[in-house]
């Protein structure tokens, strides 16, 4: 069995290569049922999208730093999305 290394090398999850490669089906199954949805619903599934990546990102933010509070939680949460929007605007 192949392993590799997702994310940064200190703290990347280490996934078997048959895991990978659910993991990219699922995303190819996913690309074909977004290729087929319309404008409308594309609009509306972008907006859950972002709600589910952000809740991804607080829990990483809670994985950090375990003693925040709520708030704290997501004033880091408002920081790392204007980080990410001005390094977008860079590309």
């Amino acid at each position: 069995m192949v392993w590799f290394c997702v994310g940064g090398h200190e703290h990347g999850l280490v996934v078997s290569a048959p895991l990978k490669d659910i993991a990219d089906g699922s995303f190819r199954d996913q690309v074909r049922a977004a290729r087929k949805m319309s404008a409308g619903d594309k609009l509306a599934a972008s907006g859950d999208l972002f709600d589910e990546v952000c809740e991804r990102m607080r829990s990483g933010i809670r994985a950090e730093l375990p003693d925040a509070d709520n708030d704290s939680v997501e004033r880091i949460l408002r920081e790392r999305v204007e980080i990410a929007r001005r390094l977008e605007q860079l590309q």
